[in-house]
């Protein structure tokens, strides 16, 4: 059955869908047997594998060789054949192709070969661009594919998925997408979600221990000693080595026969009974028609300003009509070739040609310098929404802090409380030494004591002299047994390995220091303990158990049985009900509950995240452990003490959370952690006010808030707070969702940090939902627009920053192209009235000039502005309305402003020339050929294209800051004189792009032939005079309307809202009054509360 099952679909789970047909060729690392046809031993014997220390990264890279990367072949990727045929069917272009058709139907074969050239050049060129950075983006979208924690030389490491091979050792957890193909060597509580292979919606409990016969004919669903690719881990933890990858995984099996099943085409309704009316079939070609020419426009792909700029294309479109229309009009709609070619070059003038491509470029670009900076953008939408995040709420442990924690105190109720001394080396065992105080930490904290007394008292000493203690002892089993992270000498060197979590690292290397390692009872030749059952973490229940066996220790069953408990300190307690005592158990009544939490409180003000530890001993026998409740062993316990662990705030955290302020951005923090360590943690960074304590206790209680009190608060009264919390300690993934909807009540863009699974649905409520690329879930990962790569607070304010510079360069550049198409359309338009002996109108700018200058002109120095640098004052503006998005009141002012202008120029240059120094001749059919008449006209002509260009190329060095003047970007700049040489110099692309536009107007205007017949304008020599004049003029009208706004800005402009300022003032009197009376004061009503968020 195995070999001939290639007709069954794996959802029948009788077996594969078909065979691979390389699978009997001799392949490296090919198992003699299906995997679930083999024991654990004899896979990793036929794979080369160590289960311990895994493949080396030699021999990773050598097998990866030989099978290639482990991804799924799609069939997609890039198409040049899509990019080619979206450079050709956009409005813009259209437009370029209706003029070249008009040219040529009416033989103006010098304007039609032009505008062909121009097509061409702008396809080709386009489609060159738009490859490059697709390939760009495809490669960082590699970057942002699923990782998996693999062990290479003997450490874990995370590698994306892509990159596992064949025998590597992949370690899985609760919320982890399955990278390949395995078999399982360790698991406990596994289950997975296989519902995308097999089609069960149940998750599937795996065994590692069973080992199949091939007489069985087991099904895929069936093989539970496999944990299959790209299936969700939903429960437990495993360990497995790979033995299929890429295609000859199950997955990719299926996703071979699928290949090409892709549709585009609408689905047909149908009524209640599934039968299709006529028109439900017109409907359904009507939507797919319409689908398919919105993707040719772009106007339903891509971002939502991409898809923005494609409905500007088409309105630019309609315009340039309409203007080509007026054009005809005005000259009586005769059919003459000088009118129609005038209305041509009108249609063109308003065409940006090089719009959608340079935005393309510079968002790839900005993508690109974002994986620079340790964030991974996986949504394109969120690289224009960053710049408006208003708000960020983030986790602490790793974020925040360096995720480096370490014991620096435990509390074993029975004996006292111990401390560990300073160490350079957290996951060193030997590093340190411990002290004991008989004292209760709360009462430690009471009595202050110089360094001298303690060491009097509580001596440093090895740890192993305190091991005697049958109540420590007891202690470090849970510490040590209740934990899964791993901590090892080197067999080859006298350092330390450790893996794991960071808090239960830093637990089992402060049970090591004692000599208590879990691997001394659990993996030696004779083990006195093996583990029996495990209930993870939960971010909502907040704890972990687990049941171990201890060997010998009952006379009649040869075995005692324990069940081992850790977690928060509160969710401990819940389930405990006797605490132990030096002399003896007694019950856990509110006095006992109090002295608790007052110890607790006391090493939570030192800044110490603190757990509890609890067991009981389990006497119940349990046939199927996997379907035990888990409320059944989570209850009855006996309290044994606290531990404090050390994180310590990351050293650039403080700095970031200060910018953040600076840039009108609060930070919220949302951490599991007790109230006192988050406030510590808060304090320290910046979050909350240093002098917090010198705050009433309602001050105090309004800022950093319980889950629970935030919780049971309803939306109303949360909506009534004048400022939301900015700790929420004990936070539950529930508590993430209600504070992001919170903060949109209040109109605020929110991003959210996310590393578990439960962490989900906070992420995809918030505007910018932000993954963890160390410590995250690939659930997590999977829910978030950005992922960061090292997991740091300050990643996000990077990530901000690159995000408000990738949206000022865009509304940069597009004020510059449409600037420029607005002066040119004026011109033309304007120009109408100039007309010669026959009546028709003369054009100021010949058709070919106003390609050049859209081609040439601006679109190279457009692609500069594209990759401007942050200004320095990018941090300090408020975030930009992303309802409003680039066309602001400022950029549209501004566009019709600088557009205006420049045409008053062209048209003043055009009519200096003309009639101010000229007859006022406007010749005969000058807009056709040059004639001794058209002399006039044609140095006219090139006076006004000399300007214009000239224009353009000012205006790209003007928008490198839309308010500062040219001479003075830098707020605060060392060598104010030189500072614009340097500036100019700084970004040699925009430099080169203007420096080549204005070389290049010499040979165009003197180089025979090409001046008269291609561009129709003549040599000029004093005109040059009216040239730099005018360029004069248009720099100090630029300079002086920049002026202008920098004092209207400055008196009526939005200003930051810094949130140190506003928590440092009038805030903390709301808070008190919030706090203290039902009372409110009449004036602060009407103040909106989501401006002091």
């Amino acid at each position: 059955m195995q070999n001939d099952g290639k007709d069954l679909h794996p959802r029948s789970r009788q077996g594969p869908l078909h065979q691979d047909p390389t699978a009997t060729a001799a392949a490296p690392h090919q198992l003699s047997k299906p995997a679930y046809l083999l024991s654990v031993e004899e896979t990793l014997r036929e794979l080369n594998a160590n289960p311990d220390n895994g493949l080396t990264v030699e021999e990773a890279t050598a097998r990866l060789g030989v099978v290639g990367l482990n991804v799924l072949e799609s069939g997609g990727g890039i198409s040049p054949i899509r990019i080619l045929a979206g450079q050709i069917f956009n409005a813009m272009v259209l437009v370029l192709i209706m003029g070249m058709v008009v040219s040529f139907s009416i033989k103006s074969w010098i304007e039609a070969g032009v505008v062909t050239s121009v097509v061409v050049i702008n396809v080709v060129v386009g489609f060159f661009q738009e490859y490059s950075a697709e390939k760009t983006m495809d490669s960082l979208r590699s970057l942002s594919s699923p990782t998996a924690a693999v062990i290479r030389n003997g450490q874990v490491i995370t590698v994306r998925s892509a990159d596992i091979a064949p025998g590597d050792i992949v370690e899985v957890k609760t919320g982890d997408t399955i990278p390949a193909d395995l078999r399982l060597i360790e698991a406990m509580n596994f289950e997975a979600d296989e519902a995308l292979l097999t089609g069960e919606s149940l998750p599937v409990a795996k065994q590692v221990d069973i080992v199949f016969k091939e007489e069985d004919e087991v099904g895929v669903g069936d093989r539970i000693n496999i944990a299959y690719a790209s299936s969700t881990v939903t429960k437990g933890r495993a360990k497995g080595v790979v033995v299929q990858t890429a295609m000859t995984t199950e997955i990719g099996k299926i996703a071979q026969s699928l290949r090409g099943g892709d549709s585009k085409v609408r689905k047909v309704r149908r009524t209640d009974e599934g039968h299709a009316k006529f028109q439900y079939y017109l409907e359904a070609g009507a939507l797919t028609f319409a689908d398919q020419v919105g993707r040719f426009l772009g106007t339903n792909v891509g971002t939502p300003l991409q898809r923005k700029l494609s409905w500007l294309a088409i309105f630019l479109f309609l315009i340039a009509v309409v203007f080509a229309i007026i054009c005809v009009a005005a000259n009586g709609f005769k059919k003459e070739q000088a009118v129609i070619l005038y209305a041509v070059g009108t249609g063109l003038s308003m065409i940006p040609a090089s719009l959608v491509v340079v935005l393309t470029i510079t968002m790839a670009v900005g993508t690109k310098i974002m994986v620079s900076r340790n964030v991974i953008v996986r949504k394109l939408d969120s690289l224009e929404a960053l710049g408006a995040v208003t708000n960020i709420c983030s986790d602490k442990t790793g974020t925040l802090t360096q995720g480096k924690m370490v014991v620096k105190k435990a509390w074993v109720a029975a004996e006292g409380t111990f401390a560990v001394s300073e160490t350079n080396t957290p996951i060193d065992p030997t590093a340190a030494q411990i002290s004991l105080d008989k004292s209760m930490p709360h009462e430690v904290a009471k009595i202050p004591k110089t360094q001298a007394q303690i060491q009097a008292e509580s001596p440093w000493r090895n740890a192993i002299d305190f091991i005697e203690s049958g109540y420590v002892q007891h202690y470090l089993n849970i510490a040590t047994f209740c934990n899964i992270a791993t901590v090892s000498k080197r067999d080859d060197s006298e350092e330390w390995d450790a893996r794991g979590d960071p808090t239960e690292i830093a637990i089992q290397v402060f049970a090591s220091r004692f000599d208590w390692n879990r691997k001394k009872f659990t993996h030696s030749e004779n083990p006195s303990w093996s583990q029996i059952a495990e209930y993870p973490f939960d971010s909502d229940v907040k704890r972990m158990s687990v049941i171990y066996r201890e060997y010998g220790g009952n006379p009649e069953k040869g075995y005692n049985e324990w069940a081992f408990m850790k977690g928060a300190v509160e969710r401990v307690l819940d389930a405990c009900t006797h605490i132990q005592l030096k002399d003896n158990k007694v019950p856990l009544d509110e006095e006992w509950t109090r002295t608790v939490i007052k110890n607790m409180e006391a090493l939570a003000s030192q800044g110490l995240r603190v757990l509890a530890l609890a067991s009981r001993e389990w006497v119940d026998h349990v046939e199927e452990w996997g379907s035990h409740p888990r409320a059944d062993v989570e209850r009855d316990m006996t309290f044994c003490g606290l531990i404090g662990l050390y994180d310590p705030p990351r050293p650039e955290t403080a700095g970031a959370v200060k910018n953040c302020h600076r840039a009108g951005i609060n930070v919220h923090m949302l951490t599991g952690d007790h109230p006192q360590t988050a406030r510590s943690i808060a304090a320290d960074v910046g979050i909350i006010p240093k002098n917090i304590n010198s705050l009433s206790p309602d001050v105090i209680s309004s800022m950093v808030m319980t889950a629970a009190q935030f919780d049971r608060l309803s939306d109303a009264e949360i909506d009534d707070l004048p400022v939301l919390p900015l700790v929420i300690a004990r936070c539950a993934p529930s508590s993430k969702v209600r504070m992001v909807e919170a903060l949109h009540r209040r109109k605020k863009f929110v991003a959210m940090t996310g590393d578990g699974v439960n962490d989900s649905p906070a992420l995809k409520r918030s505007d910018v939902g932000i993954g963890m690329g160390m410590a995250g879930s690939d659930v997590a990962k999977d829910a978030s627009d950005i992922v960061l790569t090292d997991d740091n607070f300050a990643s996000i304010l990077n990530a901000i920053e690159e995000g408000r510079r990738t949206f000022d360069n865009i509304k940069k550049f597009v004020l510059h192209l449409l600037a420029e198409n607005i002066a040119q359309a004026c011109t033309l338009l304007i120009g109408l009235a100039f007309k010669d002996a026959s009546g028709l109108s003369v054009f100021p700018l010949a058709p070919v000039e106003i390609l050049w200058i859209i081609m040439i002109t601006s679109g190279f120095p457009a692609f500069g502005l594209g990759m401007e640098i942050a200004s320095d004052d990018t941090m300090f503006r408020p975030p930009h309305d992303v309802k409003v998005g680039i066309f602001t009141t400022e950029v549209l002012v501004d566009m019709a402003v600088y557009g205006v202008y420049m045409a008053a120029l062209c048209l003043a240059s055009f009519m200096l020339v003309v009639f101010g120094f000229g007859d006022g001749q406007l010749g005969s059919n000058c807009n056709d050929r040059y004639s001794q008449s058209c002399e006039l006209v044609f140095r006219a002509r090139s006076t006004t294209f000399t300007c214009l260009t000239w224009f353009a190329l000012i205006l790209a060095w003007e928008m490198v800051h839309m308010r500062r003047s040219f001479f003075r970007m830098e707020g605060k700049p060392e060598r104010p004189w030189t500072l614009w040489a340097r500036n100019v110099w700084r970004n040699q692309f925009l430099f080169w792009s203007v420096f080549a536009g204005f070389v290049t107007v010499f040979p165009i205007i003197y180089i025979p032939g090409l001046n008269t017949i291609v561009f129709k304008h003549r040599p000029i020599y004093w005109e040059w005079g009216i040239v730099f004049l005018e360029s004069a003029l248009f720099v100090a009208g630029i300079e002086l309307w920049k002026f202008c706004k920098r004092v209207y800005f400055r008196h009526f402009g939005e200003k930051v809202k810094n949130p140190e300022i506003e928590l440092g003032g009038s805030t903390f009197s709301r808070y008190a009054s919030f706090a203290t009376s039902e009372v409110t004061d009449p004036d602060s009503r009407q103040v909106d509360p989501a401006s002091q968020v």
